[in-house]
């Protein structure tokens, strides 16, 4: 396809669009066809969506109606049918059409950091709306605890947060590739980090998840913000990136792997500990947050991101000469050209 004044390979999704063009897509297709209305009640959990959006529940048949309203399921001459769509929202158990079945969330925890050893693995039932906070419950539950020392109190701590499982496995739920088939959504715990994926190539980079947003599956993003568990807005990595510097996190790798795109949630590490690949991607990282935040980055500011103190101003001097020969970050030429006070910006800005 023609990229300005390029040609450049289409992707497997947007050759998948052209000859798929005037069919439904995989999600608009229905999971089961002729049911009564308190059929549908028994495979989807209408109350739980009644509470997602602070309604009041009266009568199956009224709930009924508004689910038709939303277009969440269709009736034809008093049956009713369930999309694929509705029913992974709102299922009470997936179990009930195969090509659900395989859509599961799974969950797998490991004794050490390698997979030779298996602790538990656990797989969602219920659809994503109704079951996030249940499999984001779970997650955390599993997470090894860690002593950290905050003003010369210690305290224990989980791996990861909380609020960053909550950003990354709503993404990666929502941004999945529907028509690959064999794999699903899976968290995988390490005691030393988690791994979070889902099937498909992301739409955007992944250089560029930070400041770029572009949702594979608009109307599923757009039911899950309406039902509070996404915003919709391009800022849960912003987030995430945001909470690792917070936390004194590794930066989040973001990878593109065969046919699906992982993310790994590190564990606390100290400065010393880091490589040399984990030090430049949290530069990269610090320069796009500062930079969509309307700031910039600067010796200090990545200083202040490792807490480290001014004597290590020629470490971090290094870091950001490393970063900008890996083509990431340049500097701002608004600046000027004193190294004292001299400002980046990410590569592409």
């Amino acid at each position: 396809m023609r990229c300005g004044s390029s040609l450049v390979p289409m992707s497997e999704d947007q050759l998948r669009k052209i000859f798929a063009e005037g069919k439904p897509s995989w999600l608009d297709e229905f999971a089961i066809k002729g049911l009564s209305a308190e059929n549908v009640a028994e495979l989807l959990h209408i109350q739980a969506y009644f509470g997602l959006l602070s309604l009041p529940f009266t009568s199956t048949e009224a709930a009924v109606d508004r689910l038709k309203a939303d277009h969440l399921v269709d009736e034809v001459e008093g049956k009713y049918s369930i999309p694929r769509f509705s029913a992974l929202l709102l299922a009470r158990d997936l179990d009930f059409s195969p090509d659900l079945e395989r859509k599961k969330a799974r969950v797998i925890v490991y004794n050490g950091d390698s997979k030779l050893d298996t602790k538990l693995e656990q797989v969602g039932v219920r659809g994503y709306a109704v079951g996030f906070q249940g499999i984001v419950k779970f997650i955390g539950e599993q997470l090894p605890q860690n002593e950290v020392i905050e003003d010369a109190v210690r305290r224990k701590a989980k791996l990861v947060p909380p609020s960053v499982i909550r950003e990354l496995v709503a993404n990666a739920l929502i941004h999945q590739d529907f028509e690959i088939t064999g794999t699903s959504v899976t968290v995988e715990i390490y005691s030393d980090r988690v791994e979070i994926s889902n099937p498909g190539i992301p739409q955007i980079p992944t250089e560029r998840f930070i400041d770029g947003c572009q949702s594979r599956n608009e109307r599923l993003a757009m039911m899950m913000r309406r039902l509070g568990i996404c915003e919709e807005k391009g800022s849960g990595i912003d987030r995430v990136v945001q909470s690792a510097e917070i936390n004194q996190l590794p930066a989040p790798d973001f990878r593109m792997g065969f046919q699906s795109t992982t993310v790994v949630i590190f564990g606390p590490m100290d400065f010393e500990e880091m490589a040399r690949d984990d030090r430049v991607r949290a530069c990269y990282q610090h320069c796009v947050l500062r930079y969509v935040m309307g700031g910039h980055m600067t010796n200090q500011s990545l200083r202040e991101r490792f807490h480290l103190p001014e004597s290590k101003s020629t470490i971090i001097s290094q870091i950001i000469a490393a970063t900008a020969d890996a083509n990431l970050v340049k500097p701002d030429g608004t600046a000027g050209g004193s190294r004292k006070f001299a400002r980046y910006l990410p590569i592409w800005a």
